[in-house]
């Protein structure tokens, strides 16, 4: 098999030719690796090759339905036992931090046969819609390598546009799955709170706020990985209920007629480019041509506050794992980057009781969108308000790195969350991606699925939100617009 036969399969149909015996695992690979090394130099997605790991298990007898499917696995929170878990930090990586097992994740996709070789590139701790860490470089879109691939899954991205697997790890904490999947083409499916694992250590994280998965071509494989994947786990702090039917069959369903809210408009009031509205405005023609009732509509919140509570979050969580990585490290602040550390400054200014005011308010958006979904069956919006970025075009400005140093040298944090500098300076990154966030605070499922391309050749998907245990049905959606306006053989030159 060459290259070009290669890429005309997905992982599911990758899986058929290995166990009718066309083709063996130990092929595959070996095809796998050779598209990498070819395309990464150009697109830096893959930084921690284990060909070697690879190798030695395509090689024994593998079962699961994926047997012998070569795969990708996101550097954060997917550990790989043996394998460096740098989580795009560079003090991780300056102490080459290993895993010391498999996470439960990575346990299931291996019982399911697939072949990881290797890790992908992520911004520090995926804290970025973008994936440009200091410790690795800027990974690159395979459909024009001066843009983004998005974040901070955009290292696996990239290396499933660009034909090196069928799928890859990704996770998703403020869009991390969706944002990358509407910059590469590709179909990104965010599930809900607590449907799949975080362990074995640990089994929620950000209070469920971030979950795992993985962005993949066809909306088959993305139902197929979370049959293997969803369920409890030793230590769930609640247990979700399971699928009436599996995801394979639900994707493989006609959606019946749905009700579908819409809106190109951003929650916060920010600019949204034409193209973005265009995405949204052509996908709104084609769920009428397939019979759905679509209405312009929206949740009735104040995103504003929503979105910054979503940022006080993550504040917290960024001071912890900052603090926790000096502890594992003995670094100082030159294992950081800047705004990592500024981040975590931010956080730890924040007084308990606020944080507190914070969590408390997701009940309300809750509510906000219950009260739309008894009217609606799923929420339609743009991925993201622009096309993707050129590398470098969302640094933090040089003034604003200017005057982080001189408050964090100084302590002055707190005077500077006064200001409301940091809403604004927060306002001006969400201005990117107002759309994604309130998936992950509501904890409901939400997919991007690739139906728009810009008139420069970059991708930009739209954006379907569900609620509790809607991953079926959004599949089974997901798989109508596939067949309707197909996406897969849609592939970059690079």
């Amino acid at each position: 098999m060459k290259f070009e036969e290669y890429r005309k399969f997905d992982a599911t149909g990758l899986a058929a030719l290995v166990s009718n015996g066309d083709i063996t695992a130990g092929e595959l690979l070996e095809l796998a690796i050779a598209r990498a090394e070819q395309v990464n130099p150009a697109l830096n997605g893959l930084i921690i090759p284990l060909y070697e790991q690879a190798r030695e298990r395509a090689g024994q007898s593998l079962g699961g339905p994926l047997a012998g499917v070569p795969m990708l696995v996101k550097d954060l929170f997917q550990e790989m036992a043996g394998a460096p878990d740098y989580q795009g930090n560079k003090a991780r990586r300056k102490n080459d931090i290993r895993a010391e097992q498999d996470s439960t994740l990575v346990a299931r996709w291996k019982a399911g046969g697939l072949v990881p070789f290797g890790r992908t590139n992520t911004p520090e701790f995926g804290a970025k819609g973008i994936t440009e860490p200091e410790s690795f470089g800027p990974s690159r879109n395979p459909w024009n390598t001066d843009h983004t691939p998005g974040g901070s899954s955009g290292g696996s991205a990239a290396m499933v546009a660009a034909g090196v697997v069928p799928v890859a790890g990704a996770n998703d904490g403020g869009g991390s799955i969706r944002i990358p999947a509407a910059c590469c083409g590709l179909f990104g499916l965010k599930p809900g709170r607590g449907r799949t694992p975080w362990g074995p250590t640990f089994t929620e994280a950000m209070h469920g706020i971030s979950v795992n998965h993985a962005l993949t071509r066809s909306v088959r494989d993305s139902a197929l990985l979370l049959d293997l994947t969803h369920g409890d786990e030793c230590g769930s702090l609640f247990h979700i209920a399971p699928p009436a039917q599996s995801y394979q069959v639900a994707a493989a369903t006609r959606p019946g007629k749905l009700r579908i809210g819409y809106t190109s408009r951003s929650p916060l009031g920010t600019p949204v480019d034409p193209e973005a509205v265009k995405a949204v405005e052509n996908t709104v023609a084609l769920l009428r041509e397939l019979g759905h009732e679509v209405i312009e509509a929206e949740p009735q919140m104040d995103a504003r506050q929503m979105c910054m509570d979503w940022l006080n979050i993550w504040f917290g969580q960024c001071a912890a794992t900052v603090d926790a990585v000096r502890e594992q490290t003995g670094c100082g602040n030159e294992g950081f980057e800047l705004d990592t550390l500024a981040i975590a400054a931010f956080g730890r200014a924040t007084p308990a009781h606020e944080y507190v005011k914070c969590q408390a308010r997701w009940q309300q958006y809750m509510i906000a969108l219950d009260t739309f979904l008894a009217q609606y069956d799923f929420w339609l919006t743009p991925t993201l308000a622009m096309p993707p970025a050129r590398i470098g075009e969302m640094d933090t400005p040089g003034w604003q790195q200017s005057a982080l140093k001189m408050l964090l040298k100084v302590g002055g944090e707190k005077l500077l969350m006064k200001t409301g500098m940091i809403e604004q300076m927060a306002l001006e990154n969400f201005k990117y991606m107002p759309f994604t966030q309130f998936a992950n605070v509501t904890g409901v499922p939400a997919m991007s699925v690739p139906l728009h391309w810009c008139q420069n050749g970059l991708p930009l998907g739209v954006q379907f939100v569900g609620g509790h245990g809607d991953e079926g049905k959004l599949l089974s959606l997901a798989s109508q617009l596939e067949q309707a306006k197909p996406w897969f053989d849609r592939v970059p030159m690079t």
